[in-house]
């Protein structure tokens, strides 16, 4: 059995069919400085055949799978327009004298290092996307036929490298029954829209294709992230079964869309989502999300030459929070800086950047830059239910020196005869041990609290998850982290006021019976996590999670808590359900 990451849920059993592109030599070639226009012209006219070939995928996207997914290809055609990426081609073709194909793979790999050596998941796997627009781009200056999943004759599981949103949008659905990767992960698109098409999927298994040969039997449950190759007659049978039960689960989750998170004994908690940009909004509205707990702004500057407008950051919270309606959307403003960079704010050079100039710390900094986005914000409050949340936030002051700002851009607004809701909530992420520590004083400042558990987890155990050597220490049930969440809780009710969590941990749905019964108000996840998480909390009382919480409190080993969190599970959720 081989084990990867579970990235679309489902079992199917068939035969592998190995795809394998044909890899371009991108070897760099110099040109002689009279073939500069030449390139540039191959270049343009290359531009233009990659559009039609997109055009022509969002089309055939839409009509299969639907809008929201065919929109991947929108954001593809504006990279090929990218300010950033067209002026990186053109240098190294006009400044370093190479051939078109030899400048997109340098620019491509700019890129595409910039999005890797981000922190938050969601943002580092748009890195995919560089790779498949840049590629596509090659193979037309090279002109060389682009491959596709399109011609399958019989039912497989493809296996593969890697496998593009291309190369998802353009497989034969009637034939794929799912996929397997060596490389990928959860939140890449490809994985997003094989669970948008319900498309069993395995990822990041490493070395599958060097394991499996085209025909071979093969089992993949994108449930678990597991492959089995060349399974018995009883494997066979044990997941067909298994495949049965699923499919009758996934029947009765369905059920949930339009139904609260509350508890047999009475108790509500709210789900909502994360989301990155507005084209997000179809599968939040899909799965039936209350709120938006969690919006990343970072998305509008990273992809620029310079810092969004006004207009264009109002424009982009405006229809969230008009589809959306009374359900509150929460904005986080500017998180850039540590992990996340961008050419054109020109930041430090760091030896630590998650330590160092980044988030509030840089938008405190830069008044002109965070007050107009903070004018955005206020502006598309006028048009639904907005909150505003800081993030990193370590000291009392900076919140205070964040709301004089923030009352600097209402009044400017009022000035101007400009709209915005004058009783907007705000709150502040809670992130690091010392915001933890202090949550009793903070909160009397602000009028919300949600807890990140990526960054609160990462700098509580002194971990970076990122490290092979060491990530495995890296665990939010870690007893050290569980007592800050309980405490920023405890914190925010005292004083009547709520707490959420938008970390990876509060779509863990194993984790929401605990984070129930630690008191917390609020869960935002991916828009896929929803049903499963809501499942959960709806199957179990409130009374035996919180005397449950109470006990793993007391527990100082990892392993301990998880193996009696996992027997709390297994002896009262089902019973209760």
């Amino acid at each position: 059995m081989m084990i990867g990451i579970a990235a679309s849920p489902g079992i199917v059993i068939g035969k592998a069919y190995l795809f394998e592109k044909i890899e371009l030599d991108c070897k760099p070639t110099k040109i002689d400085q009279k073939y500069v226009d030449y390139e540039l012209d191959r270049l343009c006219h290359a531009k233009k055949k990659t559009k039609k070939q997109l055009e022509k995928l969002y089309e055939e996207t839409k009509e299969k799978v639907g809008q929201q997914e065919a929109a991947i290809f929108d954001t593809h055609m504006m990279l090929m327009d990218d300010p950033i990426l067209e002026h990186k081609i053109k240098g190294y073709i006009t400044d370093h004298l190479y051939v078109a194909e030899t400048a997109t793979n340098y620019a491509m790999n700019d890129v595409k290092e910039m999005f890797e050596a981000l922190d938050d998941a969601y943002l580092r796997e748009r890195a995919v996307d560089v790779v498949d627009v840049c590629s596509r781009l090659i193979y037309n200056l090279a002109e060389v036929e682009i491959m596709n999943l399109q011609d399958l004759d019989e039912e497989v599981i493809v296996i593969a490298n890697d496998l593009t949103p291309s190369d998802t949008a353009s497989m034969n659905f009637e034939k794929v029954l799912g996929f397997a990767t060596d490389m990928g992960g959860k939140t890449a698109h490809t994985a997003i829209m094989a669970r948008t098409l319900e498309l069993p999927a395995v990822v990041g298994l490493k070395v599958i294709t060097h394991e499996v040969e085209n025909g071979d039997m093969v089992i993949l449950d994108g449930t678990e992230g597991t492959v089995i190759i060349h399974p018995s007659d009883e494997d066979i049978r044990n997941y067909q079964l298994k495949r049965q039960q699923l499919e009758e689960e996934k029947k009765a989750l369905e059920e949930l869309i339009h139904e609260e998170a509350i508890t047999l004994d009475g108790k509500t908690i709210e789900i909502a989502a994360n989301i990155g940009m507005p084209k997000d909004m179809d599968s939040v509205l899909r799965y039936g999300a209350q709120a938006i707990g969690l919006y990343r702004t970072e998305f509008l500057y990273m992809d620029q030459v310079a810092c969004p407008t006004e207009s264009e950051q109002f424009d982009a919270y405006k229809i969230v929070a008009e589809k959306m309606g009374a359900k509150p959307v929460v904005i986080r403003t500017l998180d850039i800086g540590g992990d996340k960079s961008v050419d054109y704010l020109k930041l430090p050079h760091e030896m630590n950047p998650f330590l160092g100039y980044r988030a509030i710390r840089m938008c405190l900094d830069r008044e002109e830059l965070f007050k107009t986005q903070l004018k955005a914000i206020l502006r598309a409050s006028h048009y639904g239910k907005i909150r505003i949340m800081y993030p990193m936030i370590t000291h009392m002051e900076q919140v205070q020196q964040a709301n004089t700002i923030l009352e600097q851009a209402k009044a400017e607004l009022i000035d101007q005869h400009i709209p915005f809701d004058k009783n907007i909530e705000v709150g502040i992420m809670i992130e690091t041990p010392g915001a933890a520590m202090m949550a009793d004083l903070l909160i009397k400042e602000v009028d919300f609290f949600s807890i990140g558990t990526n960054d609160l987890t990462q700098y509580t155990l002194a971990v970076d998850r990122g490290n092979e050597k060491i990530n495995y220490l890296y665990s939010t049930f870690h007893p050290g982290v569980l007592r800050l969440i309980k405490k920023v809780i405890d914190a925010s009710h005292k004083e009547g006021k709520w707490t959420g969590m938008c970390g990876e941990f509060a779509g863990n749905e194993k984790a929401a019976v605990l984070l129930l019964g630690l008191g917390l108000d609020e869960l935002s996840m991916s828009a896929v996590s929803m049903m499963k998480v809501k499942d959960m909390i709806r199957r179990c009382t409130y009374s035996s999670a919180k005397e449950m919480a109470h006990k793993l409190l007391d527990m100082a080993y990892v392993n301990e808590l998880e193996h009696h969190l996992d027997d709390y599970i297994d002896k009262h959720i089902k019973k209760e359900g």
